[in-house]
């Protein structure tokens, strides 16, 4: 375990400097601080503080998903993993992430300066800048839906993307569905990645094509669907499968704006199983996120414990409504 004499003789500098540059005091200069932060990362420093049992803390930090209420995505994943800690007498914040944020401060410092002893991560897109800081940090991370290769303290945490879209496909194949489109999430997501990479293999299995003119990406929470539903529409598939059930539910929305019956001209089936899947009668791809949340908790405190988890992996089920139906 690196000390703070460790920090003192690798910089050429007194304790006392040290000791102020990691409890930010301010008689020194912003410089000095940084530095101070930046080499007690590199020599895998920890507080005393943040290894008492009664100052123990861990940080949810999360990107681009609501949590707020009991609706949103991400509201049962925190609930989740914050149920998990305070069994286990840690404290838990929750931190609105951005990538302008990220470009501020590194991980580790963000986390050493917080005296966070792991992070579970949310929400986080491939080229987001934390990604590349968690190729070589020391401080743990669980990612959801994210992974990072060969660095013992990061671990990947989600449900089986590959399953879900195969179960998605087999329902509607079993449905008589031959001209299936996918109205796919955020390009620069891995959730995404895998989903499209499990839709054109469970198409082939099949014995189907893929019409690439009916595979497209559009933000989880921000993007507008109508365009890209206009464009589907007009290529008459028979059955949509969404990369969420937001999307689902606006495609829906579309659909009847166009005259178009749901599911007796097309078929609709979403991913998540939120609770808007549930009120509008959306055949839906379920992801047991309060299950996840506890898991990403203990997959964390593993990772603090020096066992180095690569991959967790919930099953998926498949929850069918009246937006699906056999043609």
């Amino acid at each position: 375990m690196a000390t703070i004499k460790d920090i003192a003789e690798k910089l050429n500098i007194s304790v006392s400097a040290v000791s102020k540059g990691l409890n930010g005091a301010n008689d020194i200069s912003e410089e000095l601080r940084q530095l101070v932060l930046d080499t007690a990362v590199e020599v895998g420093y920890s507080t005393k503080r943040s290894r008492k049992e009664e100052h123990r803390k861990m940080v949810i930090f999360i990107q681009s998903v609501g949590f707020e209420e009991e609706s949103n995505f991400g509201y049962e994943i925190v609930l989740g993993f914050k149920q998990a800690a305070f069994k286990n007498k840690w404290a838990v914040d929750v931190v609105k992430m951005t990538t302008e944020l990220q470009t501020k401060q590194t991980y580790d410092v963000y986390m050493l300066k917080n005296a966070y002893s792991g992070a579970f991560v949310v929400g986080f897109k491939m080229d987001d800048p934390w990604m590349t800081d968690f190729q070589n940090s020391k401080i743990p991370a669980v990612l959801f839906d994210a992974y990072i290769s060969r660095n013992n303290n990061m671990s990947y945490i989600g449900t089986d993307n590959y399953e879900g879209i195969e179960l998605a496909v087999e329902h509607l194949v079993e449905l008589g569905h031959k001209k299936i489109a996918l109205l796919n999430g955020t390009k620069t997501s891995l959730a995404s990645v895998q989903r499209l990479e499990s839709f054109r293999e469970s198409m082939r299995t099949r014995g189907l094509e893929v019409d690439e003119e009916l595979v497209d990406n559009i933000d989880f929470y921000e993007g507008v669907v109508d365009d890209v539903a206009s464009r589907f529409i007009d290529k008459r598939p028979t059955a949509i499968i969404c990369g969420n059930d937001v999307i689902a539910s606006k495609v829906m929305d579309y659909c009847k704006g166009r005259g178009v019956s749901v599911p007796e001209d097309i078929s609709i089936i979403g991913f998540d199983n939120v609770p808007v899947a549930e009120a509008l009668g959306i055949s839906s791809i379920n992801q047991d996120r309060l299950e996840l949340g506890k898991s990403g908790f203990v997959t964390l405190n593993a990772l603090l414990q020096h066992i180095p988890i690569s991959r967790t992996l919930m099953r998926p089920a498949l929850v069918v409504r009246e937006s699906t139906r056999e043609i």
